[in-house]
């Protein structure tokens, strides 16, 4: 080697010792994890796993800091203005309905609430909204949205049972509920998914007309009548659900709901209080 080749060499050696190369790297690989003690290799720390981009994250990416930060901007801005807009639309799409045929169609169109998503069906009503009695639960279940109309499941079956025992069955009331998509896992509604709703329950019980309404369970007192006591406190006592388009006052009367019956049995005698009140309010109404 020529004294040139060679004070280059040291040089090239002395700049990468400078960098931080303290050893030569060899053709087969070391594993570091085993140290010459023969102690324990320490506990190597797993990285987390590679997140898989979509075009547009990787575009976001690859456009640097600014392009990142407008595009944050952007996604905040559109879930905003879905939020915000999302109830104001359900408000105009529901009252430009005049029949519960058009509701019906209109909600199944409507793609504001983010339950839709996840939904299998759009679960509107059952029953017949000609005997004056509507009754409005919570939010569909499993079997419900499988099937597409309300309280089929095991708490339908219970609801059934406890209007026979009042000489009533579905074909003579009108079943609804606050919310006509499956909560994902059954889980309570958010608030914009609620709003995004009460619209078009609003103009359901005024298209449906009824004289006499019973509510099952604490999430549709909340939205019918705004109380927001426990169920258990609110039950068995008339309110009064008050319509501008109808012009008149409607009797409500909040029970419980049957799936909470199925969960506690004991509770049962409370529903039937509740009936028995509701029996006597039909014959004063002249709806027995």
């Amino acid at each position: 080697m020529s004294d040139t080749s060679r004070d280059q060499s040291l040089a090239l050696l002395r700049w990468l010792a400078d960098a931080g190369a303290d050893e030569a790297v060899s053709e087969a690989p070391t594993n570091r994890f085993i140290q010459s003690s023969g102690s324990p290799p320490p506990t190597a720390r797993v990285p987390p796993p590679l997140r898989t981009e979509t075009k547009t994250e990787s575009a976001v990416l690859v456009g640097g800091p600014a392009l990142r930060a407008a595009s944050t901007k952007s996604s905040s801005s559109a879930q905003a203005v879905s939020l915000a807009t999302a109830p104001g639309a359900a408000r105009a799409l529901a009252q430009s309905c005049s029949t519960l045929a058009e509701l019906k169609t209109a909600l199944m169109n409507f793609e504001g609430c983010e339950l839709k998503r996840f939904a299998t069906n759009t679960v509107f009503a059952d029953g017949d909204p000609s005997g004056r009695v509507m009754l409005i639960g919570e939010a569909p279940g499993r079997d419900e949205d499988l099937e597409g109309r309300p309280f089929v499941g095991r708490a339908g079956k219970l609801l059934d049972r406890m209007l026979a025992e009042i000489g009533l069955d579905r074909r003579k009331v009108y079943i609804t509920n606050v919310l006509n998509w499956r909560p994902p896992q059954n889980r309570d509604p958010s608030p914009e998914e609620a709003a995004s709703c009460l619209p078009f329950l609003h103009r359901h019980i005024e298209l449906a007309d009824p004289k006499l309404m019973i509510l099952l369970g604490a999430v549709s007192v909340r939205h019918v009548l705004g109380l927001t006591e426990g169920i258990t406190r609110v039950r068995g006592k008339w309110n009064l659900y008050q319509s501008v388009a109808l012009d008149r006052s409607i009797p409500v009367m909040p029970t419980l709901h049957p799936a909470y019956l199925l969960r506690q049995p004991a509770a049962k005698r409370l529903a039937w209080r509740d009936l028995l009140a509701v029996a006597e309010k039909m014959g004063q109404l002249g709806l027995a």
